[in-house]
């Protein structure tokens, strides 16, 4: 599937590993959580880097201790309406701090692409190409916000501060 990173379509240099599959030289590996739990310490002594993948029901505190080993956190979404893993992407970066990549998986739509990067999320795989655009659509299409997101941006109340505390 495409990826989409820092706005644009990426190569991805990242392997999906299922539960069974064995485990390829030393590149990127992405693993499900029961996979994380079964060879944690295998695939910690393989060097590179290493990713797990979380399903909707499955919570980030289940890999919380160990995201100092983690550079990248896909969290799936079996359809739209499933929206759980927003909260998860918010828990990350500002409950965790964790720095490495949180991306989407999935059944990623257009119309998600704004509130995933004000969440946390900076990559997406997405359906098709064409989707590349319609992130970079989606991400310009406002510029003032009413409430504080993990993306940075800054909010309304909080520019009225700081205007206020210039005058």
């Amino acid at each position: 599937m495409p990826l989409i990173k820092d706005g644009r379509a990426a190569t991805d240099p990242w392997t999906d590993v299922g539960l069974e599959e064995p485990l390829l030289g030393s590149g990127p590996v992405i693993v499900p959580l029961a996979r994380w739990r079964e060879d944690r310490d295998a695939l910690l002594a393989r060097g590179g880097a290493l990713g797990v993948r979380l399903a909707s029901s499955e919570l980030i505190d289940e890999v919380a201790d160990d995201l100092g080993h983690l550079d990248l956190v896909a969290l799936e979404f079996p359809h739209f309406k499933d929206g759980r893993h927003y909260s998860t992407a918010r828990l990350l970066r500002e409950r965790h701090g964790f720095p490495g990549e949180v991306r989407a998986v999935g059944n990623v739509l257009r119309d998600q692409f704004l509130f995933m990067h004000r969440c946390g999320f900076d990559a997406y795989e997405v359906a098709d190409d064409a989707a590349v655009e319609a992130w970079s659509d989606a991400i310009r299409e406002y510029s003032v916000w009413y409430q504080p997101t993990a993306d940075g941006r800054p909010w309304i109340p909080a520019t009225r501060h700081q205007r206020r505390a210039a005058e």
